[in-house]
């Protein structure tokens, strides 16, 4: 269990389960946006519209003084684009929210045209934790008429499911990240899914989880190697009812999706970080692949007319060029064992490759001057040949300067990965960044 205090083409392959059309959300951290304007905000809302996001989840704090300006700025920004919004009361970032200032902040907002309502008609609700205030949720949803589905990870997904019996309509789970040196499962999914039985659930989805935050005594990591890929492969499986990626823009936690914005990075002064891991370290390649699996999940087919692309992450660093920083793999605040974090990650540039086929398709790994021998090894669910997701790693080794990948078919290159923050040898204060570069 993870509690962390702190989304028509023609189709020809058939998944299994299929539903109707759902929602998929990426989770903002209204905190990190005082700085924003409306301009930001329109951009924002553009990019996630082009990877066919439907809305944003705002988690709002109780006692934070910006969140009346940043809420109006994005939901005229959403208004103005036709998108979507809702809330998440934060109940551990600073304090329990009072019963009549959740519906006080509902009202206001919730006559916004771009306020989400599920099935078009109640207020879609949800919070970061907060069960031991489940029993206020019985006058808020009479009075704002709301679906609520809140995230209540810490107590479990049985006892979670039995707090919503008297009162919410699903819930959210918080559980995306693996522990040790595996691969995230459905496992903690398939747990919320059995234990709510008919009510909604909302699937977490997320790329990365790095965070250096010594003024919030935050300093851990979890494996985020293929997680990305593979964890949208799990949502055709689990097919939920609704998807919420995490995040837009938690810096602090390093798995944002969203464009890094400077101005938006105070956090990593004022919580004393020994550097700024975020800063030029773009994940805008997390979202290349969005529109091709946020279709696939909601059509429960596989698209098959679509821009072929190609995307790459990696670190900046090799894990022993520097100290680690004192960060651990796993946190035993939640129970698990911690190991050094080079035992949960891997020295290596992972690529992928959104294909109509991978027929006469070969691949290549350039890192400054030296070239890579490269494949692909994992393969979309109805195999090769098909249209989907390939995807391959190589080992980092030594070499230093720009990463490229370059996908060729027939000779000719299709799509291309580059851009990013080069590899280096050496790190910024000797302090190791377990941060992510996504192009």
């Amino acid at each position: 269990m993870k509690f962390l205090i702190a989304l028509a083409a023609t189709a020809s392959v058939l998944l299994p389960s299929v539903q109707a059309a759902k929602e998929v959300f990426a989770h903002v951290i209204v905190g990190n946006v005082r700085e924003l304007n409306a301009a930001d905000w329109e951009d924002n809302v553009k990019l996630a519209q082009e990877a066919k996001i439907d809305g944003f989840v705002l988690n709002i704090a109780a006692q934070d003084e910006s969140n009346t300006a940043s809420l109006d700025l994005i939901f005229a920004a959403a208004e103005k684009a036709n998108f979507k919004a809702f809330f998440s009361f934060d109940y551990a970032a600073q304090g329990a929210w009072p019963k009549d200032k959740v519906v006080e902040t509902i009202a206001k907002y919730g006559v916004s045209p771009a306020y989400f309502k599920h099935d078009g008609d109640k207020l879609f609700v949800s919070t970061f934790e907060g069960p031991a205030n489940a029993a206020d949720w019985t006058d808020i949803k009479t009075t704002t008429n709301s679906f609520f589905v809140p995230d209540w990870s810490s107590v479990g997904a049985v006892e979670a499911a039995g707090l919503a019996n008297s009162v919410a309509d699903g819930l959210f789970s918080f559980d995306a990240w693996p522990t040790g040196n595996v691969n995230m499962t459905t496992e903690p999914d398939l747990a919320f899914q059995a234990a709510l039985g008919d009510r909604a659930y909302m699937m977490p989805v997320s790329p990365w989880f790095y965070t250096n935050l010594p003024g919030f005594n935050k300093n851990w990591l979890w494996r985020g190697d293929e997680l990305w890929d593979t964890r949208w492969a799990q949502v055709m499986e689990v097919n939920p009812d609704f998807v919420e990626i995490l995040t837009w823009n938690d810096y602090g936690e390093s798995h944002y999706i969203g464009p890094v914005r400077e101005k938006e990075l105070g956090l990593f002064t004022s919580a004393n970080a020994p550097i700024n891991y975020v800063k030029e370290i773009s994940h805008d390649g997390w979202r290349k692949f969005l529109g091709f699996y946020i279709e696939q999940y909601k059509t429960g087919v596989v698209p098959t007319e679509f821009e072929e692309k190609a995307a790459a992450y990696y670190r900046t660093a090799p894990a022993l060029a520097c100290g680690n920083g004192g960060t651990s793999g796993n946190n035993a605040d939640f129970g698990e064992t911690e190991v050094p974090p080079e035992q949960l990650m891997e020295d290596a540039i992972f690529f992928a490759a959104l294909l109509k086929s991978d027929e006469g398709v070969t691949v290549s790994v350039k890192v400054g001057e030296e070239e890579k021998p490269a494949s692909f090894n994992v393969f979309p669910a109805a195999g090769k040949g098909t249209p989907g997701v390939y995807r391959g790693s190589v080992p980092m080794g030594s070499a230093t300067g720009e990463v490229v990948v370059t996908v060729t078919r027939g000779g000719q290159a299709v799509a291309s990965a580059e851009g990013g923050k080069p590899i280096s040898a050496t790190c910024e204060n000797n302090v190791q960044n377990w941060n992510a570069v996504a192009v």
